[in-house]
């Protein structure tokens, strides 16, 4: 009896190691296309929120999603290294004008931020569809609770970055302005020499 139960396990556990290989595969081969992951995870964002809207029910889901994605998006706007939190003895954010420059470095990275996000709308679509989960409320004192919380901490975020300040956001890559053949030298603070 115990070795057809291990048996049957085996052809399970194969089928579960090349589901995974392969999912992360296709998940390796998603990460350099940062605009079509964003929007798939719209789309499914929006079959979602249809499904709510459509069902007029599942409001307590879709709160404890929003706050999941209040915490995620924390996460994605603090630094690894957070001053107040810890005292670092290596790199930190500069306070400073005269402070060395040190790039920012997010606590939770883009893809992974991405990745839980994704999911998140998954299991709460997936929870849609079991009764269970539909308690009743009164779905606008917690969109009302759910929007005051969201400015407070994004009022304490904001409060954060400028106290350290730092952007955690940049768009594209930093260029120079101004490098002709006066400007480089004026730039590397040497001085040009006329004949």
């Amino acid at each position: 009896m115990e070795v057809d139960g291990a048996a049957a396990s085996v052809p399970l556990l194969k089928w579960k190691s090349d589901f995974s290989r392969t999912f992360q595969y296709y998940l390796d081969k998603s990460t350099p296309h940062a605009t079509g992951r964003w929007l798939g995870t719209a789309g499914m964002a929006a079959i979602y929120f249809l499904r709510v809207y459509f069902i007029q029910g599942f409001y307590i889901i879709t709160y404890g999603l929003g706050i999941y994605l209040l915490n995620l998006l924390i996460g994605f706007l603090s630094p690894l290294a957070d001053p107040e939190l810890e005292g670092t003895d290596g790199p930190a954010l500069p306070t400073k004008g005269s402070d060395e420059f040190k790039p920012f470095v997010r606590r939770l990275p883009e893809f992974k931020f991405w990745y839980s996000i994704t999911k998140a709308f998954c299991v709460a679509f997936v929870m849609t569809f079991f009764s269970v989960f539909d308690v009743p409320v009164f779905w606008p004192i917690l969109l009302f609770y759910w929007i005051v919380l969201f400015f407070l901490t994004m009022k304490r975020q904001i409060v954060h970055m400028i106290k350290y300040k730092y952007v955690p956001f940049s768009m594209g890559k930093q260029v120079l302005s101004d490098l002709s053949v006066g400007g480089f030298w004026h730039w590397a603070g040497m001085t040009t020499v006329s004949m």
